[in-house]
Parts: C-alpha cells; sequence; structure tokens
C-alpha cells in the first residue's frame, strides 16, 4: 500500500477495481481542514482521463505491472502486434491502449509490454528514439535573428519542429515524453 506522500507522477495504482496511471498530483493544505491530495488519473485500459480528491491520510494500493521486451512487428487496423522476445509470443495492443507510443513506434523497434495478471496494458518507450525525417521545407539562412526552426514530418508521421539545417533523410532523435526535437543522430 502507497501513503499520499510516496505517489508519484508515472506510478501505477489499482482504484475501485481500475487500473490507473498518475499523471499529476497536487498536495493541498485547507487552512482548517485537514490535508488533501489531489489526483489527474489515466485509466490504462480504456485511456480517459479522471480528476479525483482524497484525504491525504488514504492509502493506494499500488499495481504490480510485469515488464516484458517486446519487437514491433506490424499493424492491421486498430490492432498492432509485438513478439515477446524470450517466447517468441504474439501480442496484440489495440491503439487505446498503445497512446501517444503510436507517433515513435517504427517496424522492428523493442519496447517494453507492460502487462498486469497476464493480461498486456500498454508500452512503455525508451526517453528517446532515432526517426528519420521524410518531409521538411528548405532552410534558408538568414530568416530569423535568432536560431530558426521549420516544421518537420518524421517516418511515423508525427510532425516536430526541427532546426533549419535538418534536411530530408537526416536522421533525428526525439523525446518520447515531450515530443520535442532532441539533436541530429550519428
Amino acid at each position: 500500500m502507497l501513503s499520499a506522500g510516496e505517489l508519484r507522477k508515472g506510478s501505477t495504482i489499482e482504484l475501485d477495481g481500475q487500473l490507473y496511471r498518475i499523471l499529476d498530483f497536487s498536495h493541498i493544505k485547507m487552512g482548517r481542514g485537514s490535508a488533501q491530495v489531489r489526483l489527474k488519473l489515466r485509466d490504462v485500459r480504456a485511456g480517459h482521463t479522471i480528476e479525483r480528491t482524497f484525504q491525504a491520510s488514504e492509502k493506494f494500493a499500488r499495481a504490480r505491472l510485469e515488464h516484458r521486451s517486446a519487437q514491433y512487428l506490424y499493424n492491421d487496423g486498430d490492432l498492432y502486434y509485438f513478439m515477446d522476445n524470450e517466447s517468441f509470443d504474439q501480442i496484440p495492443l489495440n491503439t487505446d491502449l498503445l497512446g501517444d507510443a503510436l507517433n515513435y513506434v517504427k517496424e522492428g523497434m523493442t519496447l517494453e509490454i507492460l502487462s498486469f495478471k497476464e493480461e498486456a496494458v500498454g508500452v512503455e518507450m525508451s526517453p528517446a528514439v532515432e526517426l528519420e525525417v521524410v518531409d521538411t521545407g528548405p532552410g534558408f539562412k538568414g530568416d530569423t535573428a535568432s536560431a530558426g526552426t521549420k516544421p518537420a514530418t518524421l517516418e511515423t508521421g508525427l510532425i516536430v519542429q526541427v532546426p533549419l539545417f535538418i534536411n530530408n533523410g537526416d536522421i533525428i532523435k526525439v523525446d518520447t515524453r515531450s515530443g520535442q526535437y532532441l539533436e541530429r543522430a550519428g
């Protein structure tokens, strides 16, 4: 069991029979009343977001998620298929379970499948991924007084702002938490 003081962003808790990932939390101290904790939670299975307020003295059940290394194979409509690197079983996940990870997943990529009681409930991406720029406009020297940026479409369809010196075919690193350009790779 977790106390309110042990809650962290990214932790997964079990609440009312559902799995929730903590997106944000704040500790609130009222003038005369007791302290409260406001949580912004995402339902791991359904994908919707809720906000709930609890007394600071409440305890929460920590959900133990199993991590398995898997390789992305292909997609068929709304289902994306991954292969467990140890058992070679194929694991289908729908777009709701993948969420924002869809912007960064490319064929052959290895990532972590999260499962709860033998049921796959999502994926965990590495903090940064390398993706190829497939379409970006030319960068003209002298366009701006400071370092400028331009939009670039990546191989997964994600559009990020990149520096003017990035061209089509370049491989760049993208932060999977914020979706921002980090650096040119290699």
